[in-house]
This record gives C-alpha cells, sequence and structure tokens, in this order.
C-alpha cells in the first residue's frame, strides 16, 4: 500500500464519516426522569459518529406548553453550535410529545428522521384512573396531567405528524397494577396501540418496559437504524406507513 492510501485509511478510522458528522440528534428525556436516563443511547450514537445534545429539563415545574419550546429549542441551539447541517431527534415517552407539540407551532427546517420510545400519542388511560390520586400531581406535576385521555389530553389535540416518524413500543410490563387500566399488550405505562400516531412511517414492538427500553439493546440498535436508513429490522417491524417526506399516506 503506497503512503497516500495509507494516510487516507488512518484518516478513516480516526474521524468518522462527513455525513454523520454533519448530524446532529437532540434527546429528550421522558417525565420525571433526566437526561441520565439517555446515557447509553447517547453513548451509541456518538460511537456511530453522531453528534448529540442530550437535554436536560425539569419535566414536573410546567406544563406540556412550557416545557416544549424550552427544551426543544436548547436542543436546536446546542446543535447549531456544532454546525449540524441536519436534526434528528430520540425522545422517550413524553420527549415525544414535547416534540410534537412544539412541531405543531413551528418549524424545523433542518428536521432530518424522529425515534420515539413508548411516545403516549393516544393519551394513557394510567393519567385518568390515578390523577386524583393523592400524591399523583406532586410526582408528575402540570405536564403529568395532560397525558390522559380526556378533555385536557394534549395528546389528542395534535394532529397526525407530518415527519419521518419511527415508533418503538414495549410489550413487557413489571407494573401489574398501572398494567390492569390498559390495553394488553403494553410496557407499565403505556400500551402499545397508544403509542402508534397517524402519518407514522415505521413502528415495532419490542420486549421491553417502559422504565428501561432506553438501556434495552434492541431498542439502541433500532434507534441506530432507523435514524440510518428511515426504517426498522426484524419479521415484526413495519415500515413504509407512510410517504417518502414523512407525510401520511
Amino acid at each position: 500500500m503506497n503512503p497516500i492510501h495509507s494516510l487516507c485509511l488512518a484518516l478513516l478510522l480516526f474521524f468518522p464519516p462527513v455525513a454523520l458528522a454533519a448530524d446532529c440528534i437532540v434527546l429528550l428525556h421522558g417525565l420525571a426522569r433526566t437526561a441520565a436516563s439517555l446515557d447509553k443511547i447517547d453513548a451509541a450514537l456518538s460511537r456511530e459518529g453522531y453528534q448529540v445534545a442530550n437535554i436536560d429539563y425539569d419535566s414536573r415545574q410546567a406544563t406540556i406548553e412550557s416545557l416544549a419550546p424550552a427544551a426543544v429549542e436548547r436542543g436546536l441551539a446546542q446543535c447549531e453550535a456544532q454546525s449540524a447541517e441536519r436534526v434528528s431527534f430520540v425522545t422517550h415517552s413524553m420527549g415525544g410529545i414535547l416534540l410534537r407539540y412544539y412541531l405543531e407551532q413551528q418549524e424545523i427546517g433542518n428536521l432530518h428522521r424522529v425515534v420515539m420510545l413508548a411516545p403516549p400519542n393516544q393519551g394513557s388511560k394510567v393519567v385518568d384512573v390515578f390523577r386524583h390520586v393523592p400524591g399523583y400531581r406532586w410526582l408528575n406535576g402540570p405536564a403529568g396531567l395532560q397525558l390522559g385521555t380526556g378533555e385536557d389530553s394534549v395528546p389528542l389535540a395534535l394532529g397526525p405528524v407530518s415527519f419521518e416518524l419511527g415508533v418503538i413500543a414495549g410489550n413487557r410490563t413489571i407494573n401489574f397494577i398501572l398494567s390492569q387500566f390498559l390495553e394488553n399488550p403494553d410496557d407499565g405505562k403505556v400500551s402499545v396501540a397508544s403509542a402508534r400516531v397517524a402519518g407514522m412511517c415505521a413502528h415495532i414492538e419490542v420486549a421491553a418496559t417502559h422504565a428501561l427500553m432506553m438501556r434495552n439493546d434492541e431498542v439502541i440498535d433500532q434507534v441506530i437504524r432507523f435514524l440510518d436508513s428511515g426504517s426498522f429490522f426484524g419479521e415484526n417491524a413495519e415500515n413504509g406507513l407512510c410517504t417518502a417526506d414523512g407525510r401520511a399516506v
């Protein structure tokens, strides 16, 4: 191998591909969690060569209407500071609702792809049942009261998605008290059916619980696959549910 070829090979080994380096992924955690809950996904995406903005926000202190612009725009600002050409999002639970709400108010011109983990896109009946239980509001804050299926449901007030979205839903539970109020299968807080949303491009069920889905190796592999290709892999993957530009068929 001549010296020029050797130099090129060395550069490829030490530097990620330009296409990935130009992509930034914003991570949005769920209700009553922190950015630390997405650390494993953060590390995996960084190894793949992506820039990552793992956003921490106080999910229990405000409504979805207030949390959405604050969290999303912090992520966009961090990606802009890294000179990212495209921005994608990976969200867990309520983080997906924040993004959906934001995108109904604002456009993100360089938005590429979105993966939502266990999003309560149709609301969660757990909220309906437990919202009046003493301590629920203290534990979950005002945003936690907006994730049900009643008249004040934010998810149900949102329209179909119009961006390239892949949804990963968990079908394992260790919280059998909450699961008795949910349509089966469920992940202990959100049913598989409730995670679906009109306009999504791909959907898959995985053997994971709501609380630990973000640390599941299969989930992380599926996240990376969708960000790379716009589709999931495996026998139960549902792909091609939208048009090429992310709009519902």
